[in-house]
C-alpha cells in the first residue's frame, strides 16, 4: 500500500479491513450508478424503437408536428434577434476585430442556445402536446401490455384543458427550482458549479416531465410522482441525460418528445412495475 495512504489511514485510526470494506463499497456503489445511468438511457433508444412500431406511428404524429413548428419558431427567432442586437451593439464597417468579435458572440449564442432550448424549449413543447403525450404514453403502455392498440386521438381532444393546467403546476415547480440556481451563473466563485448543476437539474427535470405522463395515467398526482421517482434517482437521471442529449442533435431532436414518452413508459413498466419484458427492446 502507497506509504501516503497508510500515513493517512493512521491519522484517522482506521483499521486496514475496515478501509478495504469502505473501499470495496464505494466500488460497488460507483458501479451501480454508472449501471443505473447506463440502464436509464438505454430506454430513450427503446422509445425511438417503439414509436416506430405499427401500431402505434399514427399516435406520434401531432407530438412530432408540434415538436416540428416549435424548433423552426424558435430558432428563427432566437437567430433573428441576436444578429439584429449584434448589428446594434457592435459598430459598423469591416475591420477585422468586429468579425473575430462577432464570430466569437455567435459561439457563444449557439452554446447557450442549446442550454436554454433544451430546458425551456422542451417544457413549452410539452405544455402545448401534453395531452397527446399523455395518450400516447397509454396507447404505450397497451402496446407493452400485449394487447392491440385501438382508438385514434379523440380522447386526448378531451383531456387538453386538465392537461394544460397540470403542466402549469408542473412548470411552476420546475421555476421555482431553476430560478436560485440560474443566481449562481451571476455569482462569482460560485458561477464555475452553474453549468454542472444546471445540466444535472436540466437532465432530472427533464426525465420527471416525461415520466410524469406514465404516472399520471396510473392516477398519481406529480407530487407523488416525483416521491416514487425518488426511489431510483440514477436510473431517471441516466433517462433525463439521454433526452437532453437526444435534443441537440439535429432531425434526431424532432423525435426526441414522442420517443421520451415511450422511453418513459417502457422505463415505468420495466423498472418500477417490474415488467421486465415491457422495455420495448
Amino acid at each position: 500500500m502507497c506509504p501516503f495512504i497508510s500515513g493517512v489511514i493512521r491519522f484517522l485510526r482506521v483499521p486496514t479491513a475496515d478501509f478495504r470494506f469502505i473501499s470495496h463499497f464505494v466500488l460497488i456503489f460507483s458501479e451501480v450508478i454508472q449501471v443505473d445511468i447506463i440502464v436509464g438511457a438505454r430506454y430513450l433508444l427503446a422509445g425511438y424503437r417503439l414509436i416506430l412500431r405499427p401500431g402505434l406511428r399514427r399516435f406520434f404524429v401531432l407530438p412530432v408536428i408540434v415538436n416540428i413548428l416549435l424548433f423552426s419558431a424558435f430558432i428563427s427567432l432566437a437567430v433573428g434577434q441576436f444578429d439584429a442586437l449584434l448589428s446594434w451593439v457592435l459598430p459598423g464597417g469591416d475591420e477585422w476585430w468586429v468579425s473575430v468579435v462577432r464570430a466569437l458572440l455567435w459561439v457563444v449564442f449557439v452554446v447557450a442556445s442549446l442550454v436554454v432550448l433544451v430546458f425551456t424549449f422542451t417544457l413549452a413543447a410539452n405544455l402545448i402536446a401534453a395531452p397527446f403525450n399523455g395518450f400516447l404514453a397509454e396507447k404505450v403502455a397497451v402496446h407493452l401490455a400485449g394487447t392491440k392498440v385501438r382508438g385514434g386521438n379523440s380522447s386526448a381532444v378531451a383531456e387538453i384543458i386538465p392537461s394544460f393546467l397540470n403542466e402549469l403546476r408542473k412548470l411552476s415547480y420546475f421555476i421555482a427550482w431553476a430560478a436560485p440556481i440560474l443566481v449562481l451563473a451571476v455569482i462569482p466563485g460560485l458561477n464555475v458549479l452553474f453549468p454542472f448543476i444546471w445540466i444535472l437539474f436540466a437532465a432530472r427535470s427533464l426525465a420527471q416531465e416525461y415520466l410524469s405522463y406514465p404516472l399520471e395515467n396510473d392516477g398519481m398526482k406529480f407530487k407523488e410522482a416525483r416521491q416514487r421517482l425518488s426511489e431510483k434517482p440514477m436510473l431517471v437521471l441516466g433517462f433525463g441525460l439521454a433526452v437532453m442529449a437526444a435534443t441537440m442533435i439535429p432531425v434526431v431532436n424532432f423525435l426526441v418528445m414522442p420517443a421520451a414518452v415511450a422511453g418513459a413508459t417502457a422505463l415505468w413498466a420495466g423498472e418500477w412495475k417490474g415488467e421486465k419484458r415491457m422495455n420495448g427492446h
